[in-house]
């Protein structure tokens, strides 16, 4: 190669290297370069582990204890105790045993007996004195000894429907005869007698029902035996025979 090639040759590549502004380095200028990238290189911030936020354990909820619920015994009442009722046996009455003594009267022609044990007494009719309001049966009242006497019209107290003004005038009332302790009286036209009673002699009414003052029939002398104390009962509740 000339001298004139090698020195255009030389010249090329200095105006190539002004046109591409290539800088030929140096060992030296390499190095440098280097430690300044490394100067130049970001720093990168440290990695850090998240922060977790701290858990807070939550107050454990505990259900509140409910007290079984306790029932009250269920208090029955006692039910009354009802005294037990006895049964009482029927009152048998003294005439009702053995052989008994009876009295006869009569009343407008009608024969009635009662038992002599019931009997209160007998006394003469004596003057009356009216009630007003009482019953029809009623005459009034007699005065004996101080003792008031309701005297019963017997005839119109034993057959009302009998009873006219005919059977009235036939009345002749003579005595009074007192039933039991009461202050009841039956006015009567006579007395017959007394007589004694066996049992068979008379037919028993045995069952309850109309004329309780009805103690039976006596057989042979076809008259009616009066129960007293059941036509006490029936006077003082102001009821004829048919009531």
């Amino acid at each position: 190669m000339s001298d004139l090639q090698a020195s255009q040759k030389v010249m090329k590549h200095y105006l190539s290297a002004l046109l591409t502004d290539d800088v030929v380095e140096t060992p030296i200028q390499e190095a440098k370069k280097q430690q300044l990238n490394e100067l130049l290189a970001p720093v990168s911030a440290p990695v850090s582990a998240p922060v977790q936020a701290p858990v807070i354990a939550k107050p454990a909820v505990v259900a509140p204890v409910i007290a079984p619920v306790v029932k009250a015994p269920v208090v029955v009442p006692a039910a009354p105790v009802v005294p037990a009722v006895k049964a009482t046996a029927p009152v048998v009455k003294d005439y009702r045993k053995g052989r008994f003594q009876a009295l006869f009267f009569t009343v407008a022609g009608l024969k009635v007996a009662l038992p002599l044990k019931a009997l209160g007494g007998i006394h003469k009719m004596m003057p009356i004195s009216s009630l007003p309001g009482q019953p029809e049966w009623l005459k009034g009242v007699m005065l004996y000894r101080e003792q008031k006497i309701n005297v019963v019209d017997t005839a119109l107290w034993v057959m009302p429907e009998k009873y006219d003004q005919g059977l009235a005038e036939k009345l002749n009332y003579q005595y009074v005869i007192m039933l039991g302790n009461s202050h009841w009286g039956l006015a009567c036209d006579t007395l017959v007698n007394t007589i004694a009673l066996e049992q068979d002699e008379v037919k028993w009414r045995e069952t309850e029902g109309k004329r309780p003052w009805l103690a039976g029939l006596i057989k042979e002398h076809m008259c009616a035996l009066l129960d007293v104390d059941a036509l006490i009962a029936l006077l003082a509740k102001g009821m004829n025979s048919q009531d």
